[in-house]
């Protein structure tokens, strides 16, 4: 008697959408449904070991290097497997969602790489999901234009010898896509952006001469890089692709990764093409770890902690170095400023500064990094064409001059910087607003001039509870109190409303905004992610 056959995913609670059966064919959700089976397990395990990890921090406000794994760091022999071509040369990247227009601007956009964002700048609608699906398809196909509804401008694929070598960025391991289910449980988000794009794309990126390439995000620990690898071999072998084909770029933007950089590498040491600097959700991550470890780690606003903080001068030096000993890519932190179109003047204050930041980096030994508007991208060109000239990347920059102790890492209190009134408002301001587009199913927002994501929601909602929990008191006197943020919440709500007017503010979800921002921010239970209460309101 034959075994039964494995029971299929199930497509639940999600209303059909154009064209969807291109993206949900038998055959790419049988591979989805494999993933799910053989790897979910492990996922569980590993983030019921993130709350065991967190649990150590509560008790003992520190971190350091993992003794079980000071053989692989100490042994200098090993590297990653050489770069492909086509990520040879990273020295800028352009980061966005994978809507129609932004999938057309950014692989013309004249940087060098787009990470195509399933995770923090995409709000992980099911029209998102699947349509960003197609978008990418239909660019590898070159079966794509958008002509926009409102301006009437059009926008075509430049010749492919012109366009950005698209590194794919799929959800992080935290969040299910509740819209794909096996026997009544969701499938990992993660799962279901890889395993759709994989399959649809690994032979044909394969025959355009570039490969699948990913970024992975929110990794915590050398054991969630190791299931990403074990994950990679097995579709590799699924698809009947060789090994080493896929290259994965881990984002650091953990404080506990940043204690193992050089056991990510070696996990993904035949898949690994680099690692990023992912300086929003590192500071984060930092909050969140360390939001009950007193006054040495509470962070100030988030615009006074810059790069040239000794604590993210310790994360970033460090990641260089490690790159280059391990002959992996290090790739610098977002350029998040969006030019103005009408004043002149803001945009030649933050061009200086974005200049300033890449000049920085170039100079320190990075070998590409991030902006979010494709007016930057010229201007982080010209950094690391400047240090870089015909070299595609500068790997040979060994930068043995860098040590760092595992305390330095942590050292919050270096900065002189402190939590201000005004500090406050803006992580309000700035919270409410992208918690509003994200329940409309905008993951990248603009806002005061900067582009949002997730993580700097993130920061906002964290920072005011750890200030709260902290008993920070500003610089006007008033001490941060749940009572204050609501006073300030309700205060921005109605700013918000006299901005927009009557119609257009209950047009929107800005009470919903306002009521998810404070709960994530008063509650006592803190959320590991915003995005888990978000996703169960995102309809």
């Amino acid at each position: 008697m034959s075994a039964p056959a494995p029971s299929p995913l199930a497509i639940v609670d999600a209303e059909p959408l154009p064209r969807q059966d291109e993206v949900l064919t038998d055959a790419a959700l049988a591979f989805v449904a494999e993933l799910h089976r053989r790897f979910t397990p492990r996922r569980d395990e590993l983030l019921a070991r993130r709350d065991e990890r967190r649990a150590d921090i509560a008790r003992t406000s520190t971190l350091d290097f993992l003794p079980e794994t000071e053989a692989i760091r100490v042994d200098d022999t090993w590297k990653v497997a050489p770069a492909p071509a086509a990520l040879d040369d990273r020295r800028v990247e352009i980061t966005g969602p994978t809507d129609r227009k932004m999938t057309i601007n950014a692989l013309n956009s004249g940087a060098r790489v787009w990470l195509a964002d399933f995770e923090d700048a995409s709000a992980p609608t099911w029209e998102n999901v699947v349509t960003g699906q197609l978008n990418l398809i239909d660019a590898y196909t070159r079966n794509i234009d958008f002509t926009d509804p409102g301006s009437g401008k059009s926008y075509a694929l430049k010749p492919a010898d012109e366009l950005a070598t698209v590194v794919t960025r799929p959800r992080g391991w935290h969040l299910d896509e509740r819209h794909l289910q096996l026997d009544g449980a969701p499938v990992p988000g993660a799962l279901v952006d890889f395993g759709l794009y994989f399959f649809h794309n690994a032979q044909r990126l394969i025959d355009l001469g570039k490969g699948p390439y990913f970024y992975l995000p929110k990794t915590e620990s050398h054991l969630e890089a190791r299931l990403w690898n074990d994950i990679f071999v097995f579709a590799q072998d699924y698809v009947g692709i060789p090994q080493g084909t896929v290259r994965a770029t881990v984002l650091i933007e953990t404080i506990t990764a940043a204690y193992e950089m050089e056991e990510i590498l070696y996990e993904l040491r035949d898949h690994a093409s680099g690692l990023n600097a992912g300086r929003w959700d590192y500071l984060f991550s930092i909050v969140k770890n360390f939001r009950d470890g007193g006054a040495k780690f509470v962070l100030p606003d988030r615009n006074l902690v810059t790069m040239t903080a000794p604590f993210m001068r310790a994360y970033t030096e460090l990641l260089v170095r490690t790159c280059h000993k391990r002959g992996a890519h290090a790739i610098g932190g977002m350029a998040a400023f969006i030019p103005s179109r009408r004043d002149a003047e803001v945009n030649k204050v933050a061009f200086e500064k974005v200049k300033a930041d890449k000049d920085r980096e170039a100079s320190d030994g990075f070998d590409g990094s991030w902006v979010a508007h494709p007016d930057l991208v010229p201007i982080a060109l010209a950094s690391f064409d400047a240090v870089l000239g015909d070299k595609p990347n500068q790997k040979d920059r060994l930068r043995e001059d860098v040590s760092v102790a595992a305390g330095d890492l942590i050292a919050i209190d270096t900065l002189d910087a402190k939590p201000s009134y005004d500090g406050l408002r803006n992580a309000v301001a700035v919270g409410i607003r992208y918690i509003e587009a994200w329940l409309r199913g905008m993951g990248a927002v603009a806002i005061f001039n900067l582009m949002e994501d997730a993580a700097t929601a993130e920061i906002s909602r964290s920072q005011i509870w750890q200030w709260i929990n902290a008993d920070v008191v500003f610089e006007n006197g008033e001490h941060a109190t749940a009572d204050l943020a609501r006073k300030v919440a309700a205060e921005e709500l109605a700013t918000i409303r006299a901005e927009l007017g009557d119609e257009t503010f209950e047009s929107g979800r800005w009470q919903q905004a306002h009521d998810l921002l404070l709960q994530v921010s008063l509650d006592e239970d803190y959320a590991d992610f915003l995005t888990l209460p978000a996703y169960e309101q995102l309809r």
